[in-house]
């Protein structure tokens, strides 16, 4: 379904001027290029049956769909087969007779007595599916409607206007569905009686219109984003809690990142945003302040997530999460630097982000973002762009030439900046440390680097099936091993695992439970729950333990690499706060202590931002961005989760507040303040 987060949120649309055409067209819009198309027929029996396929960054999904609508605006009959957009198997169907309900999809399989009005909200979907969706939730004339499996949904209409065409023009209308994922979903209908579906705008990034309308829905991105700017401007004032320029959070144990343990019960006195003074619990304040109750829980530095892709959503997942900082390494630039100014204000909530600079080539399986370049010259120039703008990195991706990544590698260091990236497709990961790479992305980017021929096109989903297919047979006890990481460690070269990310893709088989994200599901609305719980790579049964064992050599490389002194940060590339957790819980997996996992959430994100004279420790004159957590994450890294409050530069934060916002269900209780 198209309502699911962390995943292209777009909407087919009206492609003709009459209503009775057969036919429908509607382009998917990356970055101003046209990279696939939805077409919807409505056949003479009032069937709706879609297809939808489109391509960014060398993958996305192939659905055919069939939905009969029944007479109070909902399913009677769902059905899409397919893949999915990192190649799984679809087939997910849904019914309702005689008020029965039964469905089935790779989630899962129910058969249901229901009663009433219903939504079914479907795993995987075309854009389609959210008209149907939202034209059932209006036919509802305000009221909440049930969802299946689990939970409710709501509309709200946001904002209406005209948009031209060359002489076309439409009246639409945006709207917002609440209830099925923990943001809302916005959507734009024609503003009729029909309420047909128009387009679906996901600004900075894609377009989802009728076909060749792309270009002209500028004003409706304007408008979509004043419209959710005011939701969460409200979010964040109802959120944020100021205590003033000082208080006292009291009888806390410090994370003491040089001993890597917890210190006696202390209390910490902050100032100005500012941790002023450490004393033994206990201490007498000098004036009447407001004073935080630690109960004896852990007081942490604010965490570092070192590899999001940010919207204004997720931010405040990563900060439910404990994230005070984080590093976007890829996205639009202008829409990012207003999100980074409004969290820098105070207007929105959210940790710090700072930005590295993307850098994509131009190919057929491009990541279509702000700088696409086609020759050297072109690529040098976009470094002078982030330069010139402050961007402490530049991160290279796929499509760069191998021949390209030695220079803009020296130009980029000229200019002061750091340089990372994915690895060029036909270069190996060696090739990019030698060519100058600060930083290496991902860990199959890394595991690559023995598996690759030649001719190998990483630029295709390869990058993830050949490690599923053969990263079992890499002997990390081998010349070639030990060698690159002799390499990484005379270069200093830093590495960006995102363990978490993998896990998911080779080792959750069809019908398996989701490993990352099983021990938070109960917690969050139904509809991502099950996401979760679908597979994400086409895993033959028969290459299942295949696939497993792949993965564990991954976390092995991990366990290896930190044992030779390798740096390593901690960045998740998914769901904010979720994943970040996962991921230090993975690397006490691959043989890291939890103590070091902290200082690499902490320090190591610091120091490689070049901002731990400024935070990530608890020491006097840095910033009080804190946490404080339920437990000893130092010895059970899984207490890391149970985050009661964060504070970002003073101004306290209840995670148990912000997940209750947006749907899910808390993961610790707030702490006792007293104002004077």
């Amino acid at each position: 379904m198209r309502f699911m987060p962390w995943i292209l949120a777009a909407a087919c649309g009206l492609a003709g001027a009459a209503r009775a055409a057969d036919v429908t067209e509607y382009d998917v819009v990356f970055a101003g290029k046209v990279s696939g198309h939805q077409t919807t027929r409505t056949l003479p029996d009032g069937t709706i049956a879609t297809t939808l396929s489109y391509r960014n960054n060398g993958r996305g999904p192939d659905l055919a769909e069939r939905i009969a609508v029944a007479g109070d605006g909902t399913f009677a009959s769902y059905r899409v087969t397919g893949t999915s957009t990192f190649g799984s198997k679809i087939d997910e169907q849904f019914v309702r007779r005689h008020g029965r309900a039964r469905w089935h999809s790779s989630a899962d399989r129910v058969t249901r007595d229901v009663e009433g009005t219903a939504l079914y909200l479907p795993v995987e979907g075309s854009y389609e599916a959210d008209a149907v969706i939202a034209r059932a939730l209006l036919a509802a004339d305000g009221r909440a409607v049930a969802a299946l499996p689990s939970g409710e949904l709501s509309i709200e209409k946001l904002a209406s206007t005209t948009v031209a065409h060359g002489s076309e023009r439409r009246a639409v209308a945006l709207y917002a569905v609440r209830g099925a994922q923990v943001r809302p979903a916005f959507l734009w209908l024609t503003d009729d009686a029909d309420r047909r579906f128009f387009a679906s705008i996901e600004p900075g990034y894609s377009i989802v219109a009728p076909r060749g309308w792309a270009g002209d829905v500028a004003p409706l991105e304007a408008l979509q984003k004043a419209a959710e700017r005011r939701m969460l401007e409200a979010l964040a004032a109802r959120l944020a809690h100021p205590l003033g320029e000082e208080f006292v959070v009291r009888n806390v144990r410090v994370f003491d990142g040089a001993r890597g343990a917890l210190t006696a019960p202390q209390d910490v006195y902050v100032h100005g945003g500012r941790i002023a003074a450490l004393y033994p619990a206990g201490s007498a304040a000098t004036g009447a302040m407001p004073s935080i109750d630690g109960a004896g829980r852990a007081l942490l530095p604010g965490l570092f997530d070192m590899h999001t892709h940010e919207d204004a959503w997720n931010v405040l997942l990563d900060l439910a999460g404990g994230v005070t900082t984080v590093r976007d390494m890829g996205n639009d630039n202008r829409t990012l630097a207003e999100l980074a100014g409004d969290l820098a204000a105070g207007r929105l909530a959210g940790p710090e982000i700072v930005a590295a600079g993307f850098i994509e080539g131009d190919s057929p399986f491009a990541a279509r973002a702000d700088f696409v370049v086609k020759s050297l010259d072109e690529a040098q120039a976009a470094v002078d762009w982030y330069a010139q703008r402050g961007y402490p990195q530049v991160k290279l991706y796929n499509s760069i030439r191998p021949e390209w990544m030695a220079p803009i590698a020296q130009y980029a260091h000229e200019r002061g900046l750091r340089v990372s990236g994915h690895v060029p497709a036909f270069a190996r990961a060696e090739d990019a440390v030698r060519a100058g790479y600060d930083e290496l992305q991902h860990v199959n980017q890394m595991m690559l680097n023995f598996l690759v021929a030649p001719d190998t096109d990483t630029r295709t989903l390869a990058r993830f099936y050949l490690i599923g297919e053969q990263a079992a047979d890499i002997d990390l006890d081998s010349r070639a091993v030990q060698d690159f990481l002799k390499l990484l460690q005379e270069r200093g070269t830093v590495l960006d695992l995102t363990l978490a990310t993998f896990e998911y893709m080779f080792q959750q088989a069809a019908g398996q439970p989701n490993p990352t994200f099983g021990s938070v599901a109960n917690h969050v609305p139904s509809s991502l729950a099950r996401a979760w719980a679908t597979n994400t790579m086409d895993i033959p049964p028969d290459k299942v333990a295949r696939y497993y064992a792949g993965y564990e050599k991954l976390l092995q490389f991990a366990g290896r690499a930190f044992a030779a002194g390798i740096p390593i940060l901690a960045g998740t590339d998914d769901i904010g706060g979720f994943t970040l957790h996962r991921e230090l819980e993975l690397e006490v997996k691959a043989g890291i202590p939890p103590a070091d996992a902290l200082r690499i959430a902490t320090r190591n994100g610091a120091r490689v931002l070049r901002l731990w004279a400024d935070r990530g420790s608890i020491e006097r004159g840095k910033r009080a961005d804190l946490i404080l957590v339920e437990g000893d994450p130092t010895r059970n890294i899984s207490d890391v989760r149970r985050v009661s409050l964060v504070m970002k530069e003073g101004v306290a934060y209840f995670p148990a507040e912000i997940h209750e916002a947006l749907g899910i269900r808390r993961f610790a209780d707030p702490p006792g303040i007293t104002r004077p």
